[in-house]
């Protein structure tokens, strides 16, 4: 216990232990709605997507983030519009930007000149990594995220459950479609940083699963995702730094650990 308390006296292990908070918020909030609405797949197309921002931005000697950003939004804006303008399905539409992605980060990474050392960061993940400057960018997008949930709430909760019900309803389901599509692409670009390309889509996943084993209701089920995610993020964190080992893999083990006692725990009666 005393060595915990002496880790806090650390800044970097402050700020890992902020963005853990920030991070899992958003990705509850996100990962809640892909869950309900059966998107996991979106997920892994946006993240591999990413991978072509980040060799694009290396080849051009801009900053990866902000590459990775701009593909991602990219991506997510075409399966979108793919989905709905050519009636392509989305998962279709999710591999073909999961492949493009790809090629394209391989491509320029391939072409970029010299070693590209901080390419494992963005695979991997390493949230000791993480700067004040991070944290901001963090806190402040949560911020953005939780002021639209507030702000359309019940359309989006519409959405995730029946988007033909709510678009019959005269609600405004393209809208709503875009912005959270979108907002799952900016949480996954800030969320390379926590756990890398390769482990990201267990943290907008896994605790959105664990908390569907017990909870059905859209609202108690992103709020049980927040809980679990903390919880299991810290316990990652902690542990990592103790035996030395990435602290993405403990985390995302953690999570698995979690996910199967949940399953295999009987599930209460609905009433």
């Amino acid at each position: 216990m005393n060595q915990i308390f002496e880790l806090l006296t650390y800044p970097f292990f402050r700020n890992a232990l902020l963005a853990v908070l920030f991070i899992s918020i958003a990705a509850a909030m996100t990962g809640t709605y892909i869950i309900t609405r059966r998107m996991v797949s979106l997920t892994g197309g946006i993240t591999h997507a990413c991978f072509g921002g980040l060799g694009l931005g290396y080849f051009l000697g801009v900053n990866p983030i902000i590459m990775a950003a701009v593909f991602a939004v990219g991506s997510s804006a075409g399966v979108e519009w793919l989905a709905s303008r050519y009636r392509v399905r989305e998962d279709s539409a999710v591999a073909v930007v999961w492949a493009l992605g790809m090629a394209v980060g391989v491509l320029f990474v391939f072409l970029t000149p010299g070693y590209v050392p901080e390419l494992n960061s963005f695979l991997f993940g390493n949230i000791l990594t993480v700067t004040s400057a991070d944290l901001w960018t963090f806190g402040g997008f949560t911020a953005l995220l939780i002021a639209f949930f507030a702000a359309f709430h019940s359309r989006i909760i519409a959405v995730a459950f029946d988007a033909d019900f709510a678009k019959v309803s005269g609600l405004p389901v393209k809208f709503i479609s875009y912005v959270m599509t979108v907002m799952v692409a900016l949480c996954v670009v800030l969320t390379i940083k926590l756990v890398g390309i390769m482990l990201l889509m267990s943290m907008l996943s896994l605790p959105q699963m664990i908390a569907e084993t017990r909870l059905r209701r859209f609202v108690p089920m992103m709020w049980g995702s927040v809980v679990i995610s903390v919880i299991t993020c810290v316990a990652g964190l902690v542990m990592s730094i103790f035996v030395d080992v990435p602290c993405s893999a403990i985390i995302v083990l953690f999570q698995v650990f979690v996910f199967a006692v949940a399953r295999a725990l009987p599930r209460p009666r609905r009433s």
